[in-house]
């Protein structure tokens, strides 16, 4: 398995945009990547422009099907117009233990 945190920004006034953006990018890798496990964007409390995605995947195709997807680049296409690509951070894990309900 493996896990991906995505941490990034959406820039001043497109927020609306953004969490459209957000849902749409969503319902397409639950749709069309079943090995993606858990696909769950998260908006920070204290600053609701940080973003936090949380990904597991069932192994290393899983996570290469879901980076060449058209989906993905589609998104990807948004960093700059609503999501500020400086502020992006990708940290992969590998799980050791644990679970899931």
């Amino acid at each position: 398995m493996n896990t991906v945190i995505a941490r990034f920004k959406v820039r001043p006034g497109k927020e609306a945009e953004a969490e459209e953006a957000i849902r749409k990018m969503a319902a397409s890798v639950e749709a069309k990547e079943p090995g993606a496990q858990t696909y769950i964007f998260h908006r920070d409390r204290k600053d609701p422009s940080q973003i936090t995605v949380f990904e597991i995947y069932a192994g290393d195709e899983a996570s290469s099907v879901h980076r060449a997807s058209d989906h993905m680049a589609a998104f990807n296409a948004l960093f700059g117009p609503l999501f500020d690509p400086a502020s992006v951070k990708i940290t992969r894990l590998e799980r050791i233990a644990g679970f899931s309900r």
